[in-house]
């Protein structure tokens, strides 16, 4: 028995005698999916080769637990899910088993997809997260025209929309700002789209950055005998100011 195929044979035991595996289905499933995904990403970001062993087989597993659930329901099985990813491979790749040149595949390949479409935007999965679901969406969009053509038009935008949000805010119209608000973010991913950055991994390496500095702001009140909580907002600024300029990388 192979390593792969004794897996299979522990799910199948897990389905059949735990009572926690047994209940799951593939809608209770599609957080974990996501969990282990982003797992996956910081054990690549953390380039610590066993974590990302670990963090692959346990991608892995979600694709066996979803493919023994389907067996159950006698709609398909991992074997059948392995035998539609070689086939998808080959046809995607007639210029590794065939006699097409990149260019001609990749050409062919859209013009495919966009067959099979009703909307352009169709194939944009709603489960991502927002800010890479709106550059993936502002690209499909742009493939038709529907693109800013200068980089002081998306400023333009940014300048409009927080205009607009400024007003929703002194009105009080709560709805009105948080679409206002959704707007903005919108306008702002254009720019990243217009200076060809991802969005996502700005606002990730913003996020590491913050908390960067916000625990270096803990680790100085503890030094100098106090608590962030009872520290004036004056005193903070001084903290996250010296946290921004002291090279604690």
């Amino acid at each position: 028995m192979t390593p792969f195929e004794e897996l299979l044979k522990i799910m199948e035991s897990l389905r059949e005698k735990c009572p926690w595996d047994r209940k799951q289905t593939h809608e209770s499933l599609k957080k974990y999916a996501i969990e282990e995904v982003y797992e996956l990403l910081d054990a690549i970001d953390s380039k610590d080769d066993q974590k990302l062993k670990e963090e692959l087989g346990d991608v892995l597993l979600q694709v066996v637990f979803h493919s023994q659930i389907a067996k159950e329901r006698s709609a398909f099985d991992v074997w059948d899910v392995i035998k539609a990813l070689n086939q998808k491979l080959i046809e995607r790749h007639p210029h590794v088993f065939g006699c097409e040149s990149a260019e001609e595949v990749l050409k062919r390949w859209e013009e495919k997809k966009a067959k099979d479409r009703e909307s352009i935007l169709d194939g944009v999965p709603r489960s991502l997260p927002a800010l890479m679901r709106s550059q993936k969406l502002q690209d499909r969009a742009s493939l038709v025209g529907f693109d800013f053509e200068s980089i002081e038009q998306v400023f333009e935008k940014i300048a409009e929309e927080l205009e607009e949000l400024k007003e929703a805010i002194q009105r009080g119209d709560k709805r009105n700002v948080e679409h206002e608000i959704g707007d903005l973010l919108t306008a702002v991913v254009e720019l990243a789209r217009f200076l060809k950055v991802d969005a996502e991994e700005c606002l990730q390496k913003a996020n590491d950055r913050f908390e960067k500095r916000f625990r270096y702001m803990e680790k100085r009140a503890k030094e100098m005998g106090k608590e962030l909580k009872d520290m004036t907002l004056e005193e903070m600024d001084k903290l996250w100011l010296e946290a921004k300029n002291f090279d604690y990388e």
